[in-house]
């Protein structure tokens, strides 16, 4: 079956196509090597799929299908009986009661065939009244013990669905586990044959640096990279849709990366690129070996996500930020105060203080055992519900939170 089931995904067809076109290449290639394993992983999703589909089937939608088309529909046919039942007894109880005013009414005008006939007319119906209500005594009894066993079994129904998102994290835990295994051996084996960039080279010195000792060997109190985006985002970026959403050129954001990294002043071409700027800046948050609201306070920022009370939210807020080191209050508050006036035009650019800490809130807050792979820290880091409620809760409350005004004027940035 998990055979069958397997040769039917459209993983497996990519898995057979991808087998076929690198018998064609030179196995020592670096296209070569990437569509061998790109093979074998597909196949390998395919199969986990597979079983997934097949555990699902026998688990979750047979049990849950006799629920639907065998116990429900005997229950409200039931129901539908009964009703039909009562109905029954009502529209005869008054055909009685008609009868027992005729047969009184007969009765008082004195003897003859017509009381006689009255009467049995009215005896008759008593026994038809009896008969109808025993049968719906009899359709409620098994009603209701339809209905008993029914709630007995609750407990189990819920667990189907329990079981169905205990089954869809396993089959997301498995394929996740397949591709990063993956995508590790196909990174390393790719990095010995891929060519260094010169363009990537300059960044070194900034991006991926301790915000410490970046702003130490500067002699800055905010980390250029930062400053110097915001400084452009200020000029040209703050009523573009989407800002930070959406996604900008590689060749662009490397080109920026190295002007930043290396010092220069010459950044008037890349003012027209808001979306570039946007992610520099994200790339540097992200690259950070320590994210900008640190690893020490990761768990005490998560609680404060879980307090439904505002007053006492903007407290513990305070409370957190207020045991921040030095650097990474600064920054974090300079950045935070930015992020509140691009909010500002929220109406232009779409970027609400949730818009901004969804695709923000990731590169602010990790935890520490997600670090790594940016890409691997990113998928980890959004599926966090709680850091992004967490960072828009800081821009919402900027200027309570941050008192006072920020100079954004960075004349002699590169000084």
């Amino acid at each position: 079956i998990l055979g069958s089931v397997q040769k039917k995904l459209p993983l497996m067809a990519l898995s057979m196509t991808m087998a076929e076109s690198f018998k064609e290449l030179d196995t020592e290639s670096s296209l070569g090597k990437a569509l061998e394993m790109g093979c074998c992983i597909q196949s390998s999703l395919a199969k986990i799929l597979a079983e997934f589909e097949i555990t699902l089937e026998h688990d979750v939608l047979q049990p849950l299908n006799k629920l639907s088309e065998e116990e429900l529909p005997i229950i409200l046919k039931r129901k539908k009986t009964l009703q039909k039942l009562i109905s029954d007894w009502n529209s005869i109880k008054s055909r009685l009661n008609q009868a027992a005013k005729s047969s009184t009414n007969s009765s008082g005008a004195g003897a003859g065939p017509s009381v006689s006939s009255a009467a049995n007319k009215l005896e008759i119906l008593k026994e038809e009244e009896e008969e109808v209500k025993r049968k719906v005594e009899q359709c409620k009894d098994e009603y209701m013990a339809d209905l008993y066993h029914f709630s007995t079994k609750e407990d189990s129904y819920a667990s189907y669905f329990i079981r169905l998102l205990e089954i869809q994290a396993h089959y997301h835990r498995q394929s996740l586990g397949s591709l990063d295994s993956a995508l590790a051996e196909l990174k390393e084996s790719h990095s010995q044959t891929e060519p260094c960039f010169a363009a990537d080279t300059p960044a070194v010195g900034y991006y991926g640096v301790p915000l410490q000792t970046h702003l130490k060997s500067l002699g800055r109190e905010i980390a250029l990279p930062i400053e110097a985006c915001v400084m452009m985002l200020l000029a040209s970026g703050m009523r573009e849709e989407g800002l930070f959403r959406l996604a900008a050129g590689a060749s662009v954001l490397r080109k920026l990366k190295s002007s930043l990294a290396s010092g220069s002043n010459a950044l008037e071409e890349f003012y027209s690129d808001p979306h570039a700027v946007a992610g520099v800046l994200k790339s540097y948050l992200r690259e950070l070996p320590q994210p900008l609201m640190t690893f020490e306070l990761y768990d005490e920022w998560l609680k404060i996500s879980s307090l439904k009370d505002a007053d006492s939210r903007v407290q513990s807020l305070r409370d957190t930020c207020s045991r921040l080191p030095p650097e990474s209050y600064n920054n974090l508050r300079y950045l935070i105060k930015f992020l509140a006036k691009l909010a500002e035009h929220q109406e232009v650019n779409k970027m609400t203080p949730s818009n901004i800490a969804i695709v923000l809130g990731p590169n602010l807050l990790w935890s520490q055992q997600s670090t790594g792979d940016p890409m691997q820290l990113d998928l980890a880091s959004v599926s966090s519900i709680q850091v992004v409620g967490v960072v828009e809760a800081l821009i919402q409350h900027a200027d309570t939170l941050f008192p006072g005004e920020v100079d954004f004027n960075v004349s002699g940035m590169f000084m």
